[in-house]
């Protein structure tokens, strides 16, 4: 199993830097950073910043959309930061949450996202691709190479991430929930003439190492994500009605949500999430001791999971890089003996 960290662009930019540099020291695989450009500051340039001070992370968005950015510009990004610095980047991208509604848009169609997905994917691979009744490429890409991974929830989000996601990413730590993701998305997948197994499976969910006597506090710091994969669901129900294909964990705890302040978005003191019950808070990430931690790992990956990214909006953050490293990701690792 490979781990990253998802990260918040604020201010200082080197604060940034510096919680991935410590991500690299601690073994983590993949650095994400959240790609909201008016709540937190510009991820692109970061990343350049990144990839400059490490020497093996691969960084990306969790998740970008097609609304924000020109599709072309978004593929330029990325060729650009591959071409300078080896191949260390990966595209996540989503129909837009925050990045959007922030400007009071809403998000895009599956349609924008298919569309989006080949165009920055055949660019960013130094390919030719047809858009806007020409045919594109970039004549300065040589070496590029990158892998476009669909962030999704609901039943045809799913099938999109199957169809046509180089990996699929939900931003959810439940086990069962994520059981029946990964399911549907293998289903798409293998329907479409696709190798399911040929799919990155990529979970998110904060993640916060303690005791027993402090898991009110850890339930504190977390509770957001309830929230934040609230927005989500919400949309699922306002598409499909509470009787829709999907788990009905996910239906019930919403029921009373007033409505969402994304000033707040992905912040622990987020004011306007009593909804989420302690049940959903553990259920949807990470919390106790290490092992802890590692049996519902374990049980991820048992079910198909290849990543954990470790939300870190909490106040613990350097702690959880060093346990992480340290106590956690090496039982999770493959092991290999030096003499058999």
């Amino acid at each position: 199993m490979d781990f990253g960290v998802v990260l918040q662009t604020n201010p200082p930019a080197w604060r940034t830097v510096g919680l991935a540099k410590q991500a690299e020291e601690h073994g983590f695989d993949y650095v994400w950073t959240f790609d909201s450009h008016l709540l937190w500051q510009e991820p692109y340039v970061i990343y350049s910043a990144i990839l400059a001070e490490t020497k093996r992370v691969i960084v990306g968005p969790m998740v970008t959309n097609p609304a924000t950015r020109d599709w072309t510009v978004t593929a330029s990004v990325f060729a650009t930061l591959n071409e300078m610095y080896g191949n260390r980047t990966v595209c996540g991208i989503g129909r837009g949450d925050s990045a959007v509604r922030v400007l009071n848009g809403k998000p895009t169609t599956l349609k924008e996202v298919r569309a989006a997905t080949h165009v920055i994917r055949e660019l960013a691979n130094c390919r030719p691709v047809e858009h806007n009744g020409s045919t594109l490429q970039f004549p300065w890409a040589r070496t590029s190479s990158l892998e476009v991974w669909v962030a999704a929830y609901g039943p045809l989000a799913l099938k999109t991430a199957g169809e046509v996601g180089d990996g699929f990413i939900l931003q959810l730590g439940d086990v069962d929930v994520a059981k029946w993701m990964i399911a549907q998305v293998r289903k798409a997948a293998a329907e479409a003439g696709r190798d399911p197994e040929a799919l990155t499976f990529c979970v998110a969910a904060p993640a916060y190492v303690g005791t027993e006597d402090q898991l009110g506090h850890m339930r504190d710091q977390t509770r957001w994500f309830g929230g934040m994969v609230g927005n989500h669901v919400a949309d699922i129900v306002s598409k499909y009605g509470e009787e829709g294909d999907f788990p009905d964990v996910l239906t019930d705890y919403i029921k009373g949500r007033t409505g969402y302040d994304y000033n707040t978005h992905g912040k622990a003191d987020n004011d306007h999430v009593d909804f989420v019950p302690d049940e959903i808070v553990d259920r949807f990430c990470l919390l106790g001791t290490p092992e802890q931690h590692i049996a519902k790992l374990q049980a991820l990956k048992a079910i198909g999971v290849d990543q954990f990214a470790v939300y870190l909006q909490h106040d613990n953050k350097e702690e959880t890089l060093r346990v992480y490293g340290e106590s956690i990701m090496p039982v999770l690792r493959e092991h290999v003996t030096a003499k058999a």
